[in-house]
C-alpha cells in the first residue's frame, strides 16, 4: 500500500528526529578512514555515516568542491594525478575511493597507500559490465573493454576504465580490496538531476509525459543507503566485489512515478507514450527520460541486475517514498536559479510539444 503525502511527511519528520534512517550500532572499535574525495555527492553521506559510528576521518581532495564542508575534519589537499605528497607516510585502517576513474591514477593511490592501509574500498559502477548484459546478471557477468586500451577518455570508456581501476586496486591490495558497483545513485544532493527530474516534474503537476507502458523495471540506490553500507563494510572488513542496486524487489516505472507524485503532493496525470514512438522522436531513454530504460533485449539486463551478495552482507534499502520525499524537500530548498537549470530530462516546452504530437498521431 502506498503512503499518502501526509503519512510521508510524518515519516520524514520521524526520520529527521531520529537522525535519518535507522543505523547500525557503533562498531566495537572505531577506525581511521581516509576518503579520496568526500565533498561531492556520495562523499558527504559517507562522512555522516562514518561520524555517526565514531570513526576518525581524513579527506583528501583538491579543495575546490565545497571546501567549507566539515571544518572539524582533517583535510589534506593534493591531486590524484601525481600530487599525492600529503598521503606519504600516513597510516589509516581503511581508504574509501570515491574519485577513481582512470586506471593509471587509481594505481598511483593504491600502490602508495598499500603498505600503510589495511583495507581499500573502491566505488565502481554497474557500467563495468559489457553490453548487452544478460537478464538477471550478477558480479560474474562479462566486463566492458575499451577499443583502445591506452585511452583515458572517461566519457567514451567510462565502464571499461572503471573495470581496469578495479584490477589495479586488487593488484595493490590482494585479498584486502572491496569493489562496490552501484547503479544509479539518487536522493538529496544529486548534482546530475538524473533522478530528481521526476520529483521536480511532479511538483509542476498537470499532464506528465511518461515513457513506455509503465511496466519497465527501474533500479537505483539511495545515496544514504549506499553510504551506510560502505561504512558497514569498513566496520566488518568486508572484501570482494558487490553490486549495490535496489530496491529489494522489482520496481516498475509506474510505481516509481506514483511515489514521486505522492511525494510532490500535486494533481497530476500520466500519459504513457510508446517507446518506439519516443525513439522516432529522438527522445532518448536515461537522458531525456531519466531512470527509464525500455525492456528491450539489448538493454533490459541493466534494470535486472542481482545484488544478492551485497544484501547477504547487510545492504538494506529505505522505502521508496522516503527517497522521493527527501528529494522533493531538498529540491525545494535550492535557490530558484538552480531549480531553473534542470540538468537532465526534457523541458516543459518539449514535453508539451511531444504530448500534442502523440495525441494527434
Amino acid at each position: 500500500m502506498s503512503l499518502s503525502r501526509r503519512e510521508l511527511l510524518e515519516y520524514s519528520a520521524l526520520l529527521a528526529a531520529c537522525g535519518g534512517a535507522p543505523r547500525m550500532t557503533a562498531p566495537a572499535k572505531p577506525k581511521t578512514i581516509l576518503i579520496l574525495g568526500g565533498t561531492g555527492f556520495l562523499g558527504p553521506q559517507l562522512v555522516e555515516a562514518a561520524k555517526a559510528r565514531g570513526h576518525t576521518l581524513t579527506l583528501f581532495n583538491r579543495g575546490k568542491t565545497r571546501p567549507h564542508l566539515f571544518p572539524e575534519i582533517e583535510k589534506l589537499h593534493g591531486d590524484r594525478d601525481g600530487h599525492l605528497e600529503a598521503l606519504v607516510g600516513r597510516k589509516w585502517d581503511a581508504v574509501v575511493d570515491t574519485s577513481g576513474f582512470v586506471p593509471r591514477i587509481a594505481r598511483m593511490s593504491a600502490e602508495l597507500l598499500a603498505p600503510n592501509v589495511g583495507h581499500y574500498l573502491f566505488i565502481s559502477t554497474i557500467s563495468v559490465y559489457a553490453d548487452p548484459l544478460p537478464l538477471g546478471s550478477d558480479e560474474g557477468a562479462p566486463l566492458a573493454k575499451a577499443d583502445d586500451p591506452t585511452s583515458e577518455d572517461v566519457k567514451r570508456y567510462y565502464g571499461a576504465l572503471k573495470a581496469l581501476c578495479e584490477e589495479e586496486v586488487e593488484k595493490a591490495f590482494p585479498g584486502r580490496a572491496t569493489k562496490i558497483r552501484p547503479g544509479l545513485i539518487v536522493g538529496p544532493g544529486d548534482p546530475t538531476d538524473r533522478f530528481t527530474y521526476w520529483p521536480a516534474r511532479l511538483l509542476r503537476g498537470g499532464e506528465v509525459l511518461a515513457p513506455g507502458d509503465g511496466k519497465d523495471a527501474v533500479q537505483f540506490i539511495d545515496v544514504r543507503d549506499l553510504a551506510e553500507w560502505v561504512i558497514a563494510c569498513v566496520d566488518g572488513g568486508t572484501v570482494g566485489t558487490y553490486n549495490a542496486v535496489g530496491p529489494e524487489g522489482e520496481l516498475q516505472m509506474s510505481t516509481f512515478l506514483d511515489a514521486c507524485k505522492t511525494a510532490a503532493g500535486k494533481e497530476a496525470s500520466f500519459t504513457w507514450v510508446d517507446a518506439k514512438w519516443l525513439e522516432a522522436e529522438k527522445v532518448a531513454p536515461w537522458s531525456d527520460m531519466p531512470v527509464w530504460v525500455p525492456s528491450e533485449p539489448d538493454s533490459v539486463g541493466f534494470t535486472h541486475i542481482r545484488a544478492d551478495r551485497a544484501k547477504a552482507k547487510g545492504l538494506r534499502f529505505r522505502p521508496l517514498g522516503e527517497t522521493c520525499l527527501a528529494t522533493v524537500e531538498w529540491w525545494q530548498s535550492l535557490p530558484e536559479e538552480r531549480r531553473g537549470e534542470m540538468r537532465a530530462g526534457i523541458s516543459a516546452e518539449r514535453e508539451a510539444e511531444l504530448l500534442a504530437k502523440w495525441k494527434a498521431r
